[in-house]
């Protein structure tokens, strides 16, 4: 079954949004893995306008699940990634004034200096997985990085689900089929919510893993941190 790592970004933005620890990020993070979540992801950024550097160290001791860290591999990022040893790093190649990431890499221009990094990631034994789209000449320079899986960015998808689900979806078939043949993990991230998550998950091949945060945090305004996380999961139950 495809597991659920909850992104708690949105947390740490409200939190900051006041100062003080309320809501506390670490608290959150041990109840969504009470509450059923199968691991945690955090994107620190340079500007740390939502989770910081602090939070990360704080939370990498006291998770349970697959602690999961997202970031453009700046030599911060890195030194930070290497220091906490998380189950798994997300490479994305967001620069630090995007508001969200908004793209994958171009593992073709970009291969040299991602082998770099994965190799430095791998040899202290953290699983790496890069956010990329749907092409499939990229997904095939990605296996070249070395990287153990990919992260599928999932916004197109989203976009076009209330359109024409069957053709938003297809382009993700496609690419998970390439990854499988290929002998990459997948992972998928990015917009993917209550609505749109049962049918990506039932139709895109070998899924290991949805990073979601946004939604599931917006969610959770209405419905409740556990009852929100079951609702996911149960989405993922195919």
């Amino acid at each position: 079954m495809t597991k659920l790592s909850v992104n708690i970004n949105k947390v740490a933005t409200l939190r900051n949004a006041r100062g003080g620890n309320v809501p506390n990020v670490l608290q959150v993070a041990l109840d969504c893995e009470k509450f059923g979540a199968e691991g945690i992801t955090v994107h620190p950024r340079p500007d740390e306008r939502h989770i910081r550097y602090q939070d990360v160290f704080d939370l990498a001791p006291a998770i349970q699940t697959e602690f999961n860290i997202e970031g453009y591999p700046s030599r911060e990022f890195l030194d930070m990634v290497l220091q906490v040893k998380p189950a798994q790093a997300t490479l994305v190649p967001d620069p630090p004034e995007v508001l969200t990431s908004n793209a994958g890499w171009d593992a073709l221009t970009h291969k040299r200096f991602l082998q770099e990094v994965i190799a430095e990631l791998k040899e202290a034994g953290i699983r790496t997985s890069i956010f990329m789209e749907t092409n499939e000449n990229q997904i095939n320079a990605a296996r070249e990085t070395g990287a153990d899986r990919i992260e599928l960015y999932t916004e197109n998808y989203a976009k076009g689900f209330s359109v024409n689900r069957d053709a938003a979806v297809a382009p993700y078939v496609l690419a998970g089929k390439v990854a499988q043949e290929l002998g990459l993990g997948l992972n998928a991230g990015h917009d993917l919510d209550s609505i749109n998550l049962k049918f990506f998950a039932k139709q895109v091949p070998a899924l290991l893993e949805v990073s979601i945060g946004h939604a599931l945090i917006s969610d959770a305004l209405y419905w409740g941190l556990e009852n929100t996380i079951q609702l996911y999961r149960r989405a993922l139950q195919i």
